[in-house]
């Protein structure tokens, strides 16, 4: 890793965010502070985004104060913009599809083609 990829790798940086403080109120678009990736993490410079179902489902219609304050629009498509220790996988510049759940690579979901959900993941996000 060159000095001026661990010194962005380092840096908090600051970008407009379309921000849901509680349930069913007005998106508020705002500067937020993104704070450096950590051990396992990439942080990624959004170019493109949108507010998909689940998104709104959470906003509109789940009621639960957890997990706010967000920021909504995980489908979208970025470029890693740093990455935390122990990346391997991605570098800085590599284009990327942020995905709702993680997946394991071991499942038989993630390891079919056909799908991008992940068994591990669901189960251990929401608890089946």
């Amino acid at each position: 890793m060159s000095s001026f990829d661990l010194a962005n790798r380092l840096k908090v940086i600051k970008c407009k965010a379309a921000v849901a403080w509680e349930p069913n109120k007005p998106l508020v678009l705002e500067e937020i502070e993104v704070a450096p990736p950590q051990a396992s993490e990439v942080r990624i410079k959004i170019v493109a985004t949108s507010v998909c179902h689940s998104d709104l489902y959470h906003l509109l219609e789940s009621m639960h104060k957890d997990g706010f304050p967000t920021v909504l629009g995980h489908e979208a498509a970025g470029i890693v913009e740093s990455v935390g220790p122990g990346v391997t996988e991605f570098q800085p510049g590599d284009k990327v599809i942020p995905l709702f759940l993680s997946q394991c690579r071991e499942c038989h979901l993630c390891k079919n083609p056909k799908t991008n959900q992940c068994a591990t993941a669901w189960a251990f996000t929401f608890g089946k």
